[in-house]
């Protein structure tokens, strides 16, 4: 693996080979190799964050490296200098990039500029770090992958869900997005897409939500919650899925909206055990393009 830029590039094989290092990570965290040592990684973040951000810092501290924090008003890059061109500049002074931006093609652009590994931490398009984060979760809380019922509910044609989507075939899992007809993805062969609720979240094994409106969406707030309002994880939802069934958010979770507060704290130890996992994801990740 020479970069993580989306889910869709990474085989079955690479999948299972990030889970597995993640799983030793996790257990001897605090008492591992440092394969990061004598680096400094630099983080470029057009998009602000909580999780992405301190789960990467810390990731790359415990791994022995030093993390270098780029805001958009810190650097040239998108205001007057080429995306190839910082790729090449930055590639003689560090050691690896994580971007959190808006378009893919930045990432993309990124790697095939720079001669040094490059981790999409989100873009408008895909959020390869979350799902990976996801899955290993429901592999720690369920023993397995395949044949689960994964309903991703809200909108569906956002960067979580369309990773989702990419990742789903790969390991096995039986997804399903409900959505209204305007927040529908593309048709995708083995993902079921539908505007009913009910049918989606019937036996399902996991219910995943995300906001209804994302960074650079605020115009469309209003529109947004006024359309998505019935698309809500609830306790009358929640009865449709399995009663062992998962409840699941990337965070940061708006009660009341895309979840109620009842059932968002009734599954909070799965949300932020998810949450956590970023962490040993994106180490075990650092760690083998440190290896690259």
């Amino acid at each position: 693996m020479k970069h993580l830029l989306s889910i869709a590039e990474l085989s079955e094989p690479a999948i299972v080979e990030i889970f597995a290092l993640a799983e030793k990570l996790k257990a001897t965290r605090g008492r591992g190799d440092r394969p990061l040592q004598g680096q400094t990684w630099a983080l470029i973040f057009k998009k602000a964050s909580t999780r992405t951000r301190v789960s990467f810092e810390v990731g790359i501290r415990e791994l022995g490296g030093e993390s270098l924090y780029l805001a958009s008003n810190d650097i040239q890059m998108g205001r007057g200098e080429s995306v190839a061109d910082t790729a090449r500049v930055l590639s003689r002074y560090v050691h690896g990039v994580v971007i959190r931006t808006f378009a893919q093609q930045d990432v993309v652009e990124f790697a095939e500029a720079g001669t040094i590994p490059v981790i999409n931490a989100l873009t408008d398009d895909e959020h390869p770090c979350q799902i990976l984060a996801d899955l290993l979760t429901i592999i720690e809380k369920r023993g397995a992958l395949r044949g689960k019922k994964v309903v991703f509910i809200g909108d569906g044609a956002c960067n979580v869900p369309l990773s989702w989507i990419a990742a789903a075939p790969k390991v096995g899992i039986d997804l399903w997005i409900a959505a209204p007809p305007a927040f529908q993805p593309a048709p995708a062969p083995g993902v079921q897409i539908t505007a009913d609720l009910q049918a989606a979240a019937k036996d399902a094994d996991v219910l995943y939500t995300d906001v209804w409106v994302s960074m650079g969406k605020e115009a469309e707030a209003a529109e947004r919650i006024k359309v998505l309002a019935p698309y809500q994880i609830n306790a009358t939802l929640l009865r449709q899925a399995k009663p062992d069934a998962l409840v699941m958010h990337c965070l940061p979770a708006y009660r009341e909206k895309e979840i109620t507060a009842e059932v968002f704290e009734a599954h909070q130890q799965t949300i932020f055990d998810q949450a956590e996992n970023r962490l040993h994801v994106q180490k075990a990740i650092l760690t083998l393009l440190a290896r690259r």
